[in-house]
């Protein structure tokens, strides 16, 4: 059965644990940055970091809300980007786990078509190898009965992993708990992903790709939004062949 995690941020204290423990056992090379005035460095997900912890504010009356989402790839049940892939096994989603995992392959992929066809943002290229890079779950240490690397680094407790069918019921239940304070509480997108988040307020106002947005993508009847996501790769897919002579 896929695994799956659950990721409560009403744990999440933006310590970054996860994000540096995932780093550390990629053993990621340390990008340049600077101090930009926000609690989120780097600016964003790269090559070299596939987990980000994302920090947003608003001010709602005299009040300032602080928002952490610590993002990374979904690991969607019906992967789009697979989808989006010309070779067949340069995507693949592993049979015991659930994990997208992508191969040494997708560096002969068209990186646009790929990152295009993901609705959360996700892929990222790297420069060097021309690899599409992104969370595999660390799919090395789930195979040998190990947390992946952020689930272990959380010191909050705020991310939990294991069988999906368990951690649906442990979404549910913590939901339910979570309303009674915050009415406005969600679990994202979690009928399509094996990364839920469980979020107090507006997705939007953790991450602008907190959730899939498939208000564009043809309907049919019976289709998931995973799927009508995948139906517009076709029109992509051709334009990147072309573009590319």
């Amino acid at each position: 059965m896929p695994k799956a995690i659950l990721i409560d941020t009403t744990k999440c204290t933006a310590c970054r644990g996860c994000q540096v423990g995932c780093k550390e056992w990629k053993n990621y090379p340390a990008v340049p940055t600077k101090q930009r005035g926000t609690h989120q460095n780097p600016p964003d997900l790269g090559p070299y970091n596939v987990k980000l912890v994302r920090f947003s504010e608003h001010l709602e009356g005299d009040t300032v809300k602080w928002y952490f989402f610590p993002d990374a790839c979904r690991h969607c049940l019906e992967a789009p980007c697979k989808s989006g892939a010309e070779l067949e096994d340069s995507i693949v989603i592993d049979k015991d786990t659930g994990a997208v995992i992508y191969t040494e392959k997708t560096a002969k992929e068209s990186f646009e078509t790929i990152k295009s066809s993901c609705p959360y943002d996700i892929p990222r290229l790297d420069p060097k190898t021309k690899r599409i890079i992104k969370c595999d779950m660390c799919i090395d240490r789930v195979k040998k009965n190990l947390l992946p690397m952020c689930v272990k680094s959380c010191a909050m407790g705020a991310m939990s992993f294991g069988e999906r069918g368990d951690i649906l019921k442990q979404a549910a239940d913590r939901l339910v708990a979570v309303q009674k304070e915050f009415p406005k509480a969600s679990l994202c997108d979690v009928e399509n992903v094996s990364v839920i988040y469980l979020v107090t307020d507006a997705p939007t106002k953790y991450h602008k790709f907190a959730v899939a947005d498939a208000s564009d993508a043809p309907t049919a009847p019976g289709m998931t939004r995973q799927q009508m996501l995948a139906g517009l790769l076709g029109p992509l897919r051709k334009a990147a062949g072309s573009a590319q002579g």
